[in-house]
């Protein structure tokens, strides 16, 4: 059975950025996603097209067929205050290299990196990790199917359904929430998020 839309793909890999082993997804646990509905990056996809089981894969994509390029736009100033939880500033989450999961004026999740705290703000970086950088892949086709009904409606592991009420699309509950009053942020970030979700 060939890959392509709407086939149940799963597929062992490892990623190398910059000479160094960022990621990989062994035969014993692949990764499984359903071909053809953007939930991977299109040309990650589109360089398995047409494979089968037993096929080994190795491409190179750019930073434009990856997250794109690294944008200096996406680093934010937060004012300090904003961190705060019942009116105190939550200095135990704000560690430079920490990312913390907030929401968007648009609702959306959004995950920011803490590059550094100052004495009235922090300094958040909302571009994607691997922004800027060439990912090389090599790997192995280890099944394909038919997806069911079901997985068309709803993904593999729900990534189609509606996110819960609550926590800004975290699992495993909140300890806690941070605000970004609208206004402070920019004008790119009205925010609101948690800030130890595991």
């Amino acid at each position: 059975m060939k890959i392509q839309k709407n086939k149940v793909v799963a597929v062992s890999y490892e990623l190398e950025v910059e000479g160094k082993t960022a990621d990989k997804a062994g035969a014993e646990a692949p990764l499984e996603y359903i071909h053809g509905t953007g939930m991977l990056l299109p040309k990650f996809e589109s360089e398995l097209d047409g494979k089968v089981a037993g096929d080994s894969f190795e491409f190179t994509l750019t930073p434009e067929e990856g997250y794109g390029a690294y944008n200096p736009g996406y680093l934010a100033r937060i004012p300090l205050e904003a961190f705060q939880i019942d009116g105190k500033v939550a200095t135990q989450f704000l560690q430079p290299g920490r990312t913390l999961p907030m929401l968007n004026s648009d609702g959306q999740v959004v995950r920011g990196v803490i590059v550094e705290v100052g004495d009235t703000d922090v300094t958040m970086d909302f571009n994607h990790p691997m922004a800027g950088k060439t990912l090389h892949f090599t790997g192995k086709v280890e099944a394909v199917r038919d997806a069911t009904e079901k997985e068309l409606k709803e993904g593999l592991h729900g990534e189609f359904l509606p996110p819960e009420e609550g926590c800004g699309g975290c699992h495993g509950g909140c300890h806690g929430e941070v605000e970004c009053h609208k206004g402070d942020c920019g004008g790119d970030c009205d925010c609101k998020g948690d800030c130890d979700c595991k």
